[in-house]
């Protein structure tokens, strides 16, 4: 794979994830709403990939090393794999109960990222499980916090 496609697909695929799920756990600790969950997701698929493919658009743009084409390349790649990967979690939400819904995303996002942060350790030769485990910890802290930012507006403003 060329690099200015791993490039968009490695930064879509992470980012998509930990967003979105940060997102449902945030959304339905202060809610529990199924719609605004829903709602949430296809905004930050949407808005969040546009966004990110702009940001690394102008941050390869910005190295001076990169070729027209292998930017544009980062920046499709950068879009699709981020609005694919966070639109999947729309699923379990639409056809599940919340709460299992809820367990079925925290497993395909961590399960994603674990299978990823795998074969990149492979690519670099380095020790899987210190990738998977710092990635997985990294994804594990936002959800945490969204969780309780969650709770904490659910108690203030309601």
């Amino acid at each position: 794979m060329r690099h200015s496609l791993k490039t968009g697909f490695s930064f879509g695929l992470t980012s998509g994830i930990i967003t979105t799920l940060g997102l449902i756990v945030g959304l339905h600790s202060g809610t529990h709403s199924r719609i605004v969950i829903i709602g949430g997701i296809i905004t930050i698929s949407i808005a969040d990939a546009f966004s990110d493919s702009v940001g690394i658009h102008i941050s390869e743009e910005s190295e001076g090393k990169h070729n027209s084409r292998e930017i544009w390349e980062s920046t499709i790649s950068t879009l699709l794999s981020k609005f694919i990967f966070s639109i999947s979690f729309v699923i379990p939400i639409l056809l599940l109960s919340l709460s299992t819904a809820i367990t079925i995303s925290l497993i395909w996002g961590f399960s994603l990222i674990g299978i990823f942060s795998y074969y990149t350790a492979k690519l670099r030769k380095s020790k899987p499980w210190k990738s998977i485990l710092e990635h997985l910890a990294i994804a594990l802290l936002v959800i945490v916090i969204t969780h309780y930012v969650g709770v904490w507006i659910s108690i203030t403003f309601n």
